[in-house]
């Protein structure tokens, strides 16, 4: 076997096949003179045209996350300032191969400079450019490849359009050199329960063709397997398997100390797998798709309707909503300021409603009004609270529309550090591990170079929310977690350690997490929390909490 390739593994389990990569990205050709700069213009336009025909056409083909996210793209290729932009630069004597890239780098600059979600969806304009030039100089568009057998794929990344189209019979694993825990590769991999590495630099020199072996929890590849390791990684994946078959049901741990397991929610069309999975709830309903690409806030009755709909689905359950997250990566005209030289740092979260008090108002008033008649049990928390005051000022506003139970998120390493203090004002809490983990570290989450210290597993991390943890459990505070950590099943079992009480996290992530709980005690999990708090760093912690649980 050669040596161990590793990067960040984001799925689950073990997968063993032949390489297949991604077909090449068109090479921009030498600069040429225009002869017609007219009809240059034409072939920029056209080319535009075609990308745009071409991911409508496969937005049909597909359903739900898929065709949203191929018809998102379909209108950035679509967008007039763009191809405006493009042509101009050909009337202007630049051939259209050159006209094409510098229009779209021209955006990729902005979006890269605005940082956060913007910056992440960079990735998605490099894949729309090659997708134009590569019709515009009549050459292969680039996409997933079809060797007519099942295959490992690799690629530099996956864009929108790649993984849109991913026939999961087909693709036993995934391998990319960037990418990060929150990239198109991430999330397709959790919603497709596929093993997945990301961010994996060595996995560029990886021919066709040649075996690998993709550990999705260890983010490890081993290339060129022995038939032994093949079969003990197929042993583990039957036994794997067997094990989640049969757990079902609530949340346990082996000496039946409960935890609640609850889905993410974000956006309308995964509304009814979230609502069929075996789940106690929502743990975090993202409200942020009723406000984003729109230039003024929905009205209480849109809103009303939006939130009767998820309460509706998941009648007799909880429903932790979030309030308005705008700021940082979600700009909003109506809720932000478009001039804040680091959003992350500015008016985001909760920090919006002393700009704008009725945003808030108006919110609070249409879940009250949604919840009326609902039998689910609402529960309303606010994004990015710093001090008490702000969390007693939400909580009494919370209240104020009839809603009884209030709580706020703990992201920021103040709130971590005074959740005692917080306790006294709100009914619970819920940790968002990614921001949490970017404040306290000083370390942009979408930069891939600075993963190493965005990890979840980090010792200091994780001590601030132990702190949390007890706190809340002074006061009898129910407190979770819905960030990255809670769908991986080792450090789920750690957090329940350090006192989380529920967990949060993608629908097809909870039956690895309900197994997990339901093998350990509760002073196992608090063993492991141990180990974890002791560690040197993250890749210290997570070996010796994996190896204590093989071992067991």
């Amino acid at each position: 076997m050669s040596d161990l390739i590793r990067g960040i593994g984001v799925g689950t389990g073990s997968a063993v096949g032949p390489v297949a990569r991604m077909a090449p990205v068109p090479t921009l050709p030498a600069p040429k003179a225009v002869a017609d700069p007219a009809a240059e213009a034409a072939a920029v336009r056209a080319a535009l045209g075609a990308v745009v025909t071409g991911l409508h056409e496969r937005a049909a083909r597909v359903s739900g996350t898929g065709s949203e996210v191929l018809a998102a793209q379909a209108m950035m290729a679509a967008d007039p300032v763009l191809a405006d932009r493009a042509a101009a630069l050909a009337e202007q004597g630049t051939d259209g191969a050159h006209a094409l890239a510098t229009a779209f780098d021209g955006f990729r600059a902005a979006l890269v400079a605005a940082g956060g979600y913007f910056a992440e969806r960079a990735a998605d304009l490099d894949d729309l450019r090659d997708r134009a030039v590569a019709y515009l100089l009549g050459l292969p568009v680039p996409g997933p490849p079809d060797p007519g057998h099942p295959y490992v794929l690799v690629a530099d990344d996956l864009a929108p359009a790649d993984t849109a189209l991913l026939d999961p019979e087909r693709v036993l694993a995934l391998v990319t050199v960037r990418g990060g825990p929150t990239s198109h590769t991430a999330i397709l991999a959790k919603a497709l329960g596929l093993p997945a590495v990301v961010g994996c630099t060595a996995a560029a020199e990886l021919e066709d063709g040649r075996q690998v072996l993709v550990h999705g929890a260890d983010g490890v590849i081993e290339p060129d397997p022995s038939p032994e390791a093949v079969e003990r990684a197929a042993e583990r994946e039957r036994r794997r398997r067997e094990l989640l078959a049969g757990f079902q049901g609530p949340g346990r741990t082996a000496d039946g100390h409960p935890v609640s397991l609850l889905v993410n929610l974000g956006a309308p069309h995964e509304l009814a797998g979230a609502a069929a999975a075996d789940a106690e709830g929502v743990g975090l309903f993202r409200t942020e798709f009723l406000f984003l690409d729109r230039t003024e806030a929905p009205g209480r009755a849109e809103q009303a309707t939006a939130y009767r709909q998820v309460f509706s689905a998941f009648a007799g359950r909880r429903v932790v909503v979030r309030t308005l997250d705008a700021g940082a990566d979600k700009p909003l005209p109506f809720a932000t300021s478009a001039d804040e030289e680091n959003p992350a740092l500015g008016v985001r979260g909760l920090r919006t409603a002393a700009r704008d008090p009725q945003l808030l108002e108006t919110q609070l008033a249409a879940i009250a009004e949604a919840a009326q008649d609902s039998t689910a049990q609402v529960w309303v928390m606010a994004p990015m609270v710093s001090i008490p005051r702000e969390a007693a000022e939400f909580a009494s506003r919370v209240r104020a529309h009839g809603l009884p139970v209030a709580g706020a998120m703990i992201e920021v390493p103040a709130a971590a550090l005074r959740t005692d203090r917080l306790a006294e004002v709100c009914d619970f809490f819920s940790i968002g591990t990614n921001d949490l983990a970017q404040y306290t570290f000083a370390a942009d989450r979408t930069l891939g170079s600075l993963a190493e210290l965005l990890d979840p597993w980090q010792p200091a991390l994780l001590a601030l929310v132990a702190t949390a943890a007890a706190s809340a459990a002074e006061h009898g505070r129910p407190i979770g977690v819905c960030g990255e950590a809670a769908a991986d099943p080792a450090l789920a079992l750690v957090l329940v350690g350090l006192g989380i009480t529920s967990l949060s996290a993608a629908p097809a992530s909870l039956p690895e997490v309900r197994a997990a709980l339901a093998t350990h005690t509760l002073t196992e999990c608090r063993e492991l929390a141990e180990l974890a708090l002791l560690a040197d760093d993250a890749d210290d912690a997570r070996r010796k909490v994996r190896s204590s649980i093989a071992g067991r």
